[in-house]
């Protein structure tokens, strides 16, 4: 039984790997009339997920631009240096606190074997507080991918957030100033809005069986571990901005990981964790909900009330007075 489902994985991952080589993507943006629409095949380096360059007209790796989030985890700073972040499974970390926001991420992932100290990590979801709003962004879990199949979860204050499957089919609520966009192929990948605070497009993708050969990661068909990638661009962010990825963006930040190596890790678990997705306890957090003036009449979750992933595996949101 056990011979027969992975050679039921190795089937379905080819079929996954083949689709995969087809993505394409194209300019999102209509001011660039000659290039709006135009799609363009992912380049090698990121055959599953990538952007077009409106400007230039060519499709790049987003996940080489500042601000990305990918893989396990490797991050892009505000600064354009690469490092790595493996945090904890099943734990979450702050990646990026200010004044008027703050964003956790909670991350999933496998002891390695063989002796090795870390675990293999993935940021599965966000929670967002900006203002008095909360915002929930995540990955279900899925056993076999199918790209065909959306595993997005988006809710705001509470309220899932529906949006029809159809590439530019959007959501928008004037309170919050969150506005949703399905982009690439519709499913699984969303350009997220916050007024003029921050925008982020987010993807959903598995671990592949290749990946999991390449590195090690031991994957089955019980779980492929889908997670999140993203891109984020910031607005507005003090100089005093924190969190794993904030702290790039901060006046006179200098990058402590080493450079030229094949892996720079970026240590200081115990400072970015916090105790839930929404909470603000990192030791480093600045969060103070100054955002309100900018969002009036907006009104987000009670006073008292704390939120965090219900099971973490993104399978919604568990609120508690």
């Amino acid at each position: 039984m056990a011979s027969t489902k992975w050679v039921l994985f190795i089937m379905v991952s080819a079929v996954i790997a083949a689709q995969a080589r087809a993505w394409k993507a194209s300019c999102e943006d209509p001011y660039y009339g000659s290039c709006y629409g135009i799609a363009h095949t992912c380049p090698p380096g990121c055959p599953r997920i990538c952007e077009v360059d409106c400007k230039l007209c060519k499709p790049i790796c987003a996940c080489d631009k500042p601000g990305a989030v990918c893989q396990d985890p490797r991050f892009i700073g505000g600064d354009g240096i690469m490092f790595y972040f493996h945090g904890k499974k099943d734990r979450d970390f702050c990646l990026v606190s200010d004044p008027g926001l703050h964003i956790n991420g909670h991350f999933i992932g496998k002891t390695k074997t063989g002796g090795l100290k870390r675990d293999f990590t993935w940021v599965q979801s966000i929670g967002v507080r900006f203002g008095s709003h909360q915002l929930y962004l995540g990955a279900k879990k899925v056993s076999i991918w199918n790209n065909t199949q959306d595993q997005l979860i988006l809710i705001l204050n509470g309220q899932t957030v529906v949006l029809p499957i159809r590439k530019g089919a959007g959501w928008e609520d004037p309170l919050s100033r969150v506005k949703i966009t399905r982009v690439q192929n519709a499913y699984n990948a969303v350009l997220l809005q916050v007024g003029d605070i921050f925008s982020l497009t987010a993807r959903v993708v598995p671990i592949t069986a290749e990946e999991s050969r390449v590195h090690g990661y031991e994957i089955t068909t019980e779980d492929c571990f889908a997670h999140l990638e993203m891109n984020f661009k910031f607005f507005e962010l003090s100089p005093q901005v924190t969190g794993v990825l904030g702290q790039t963006y901060s006046a006179g930040y200098k990058s402590p990981v080493k450079v030229g190596v094949a892996m720079p890790v970026m240590g200081g678990e115990d400072k970015f964790a916090v105790s839930h997705l929404f909470d603000t306890n990192c030791k480093v957090g600045r969060f103070g909900g100054e955002l309100e003036s900018r969002l009036q009449g907006s009104e987000g979750f009670s006073p008292g009330v704390r939120c965090a992933s219900g099971n973490g595996a993104g399978q919604g949101i568990v609120c508690r007075r």
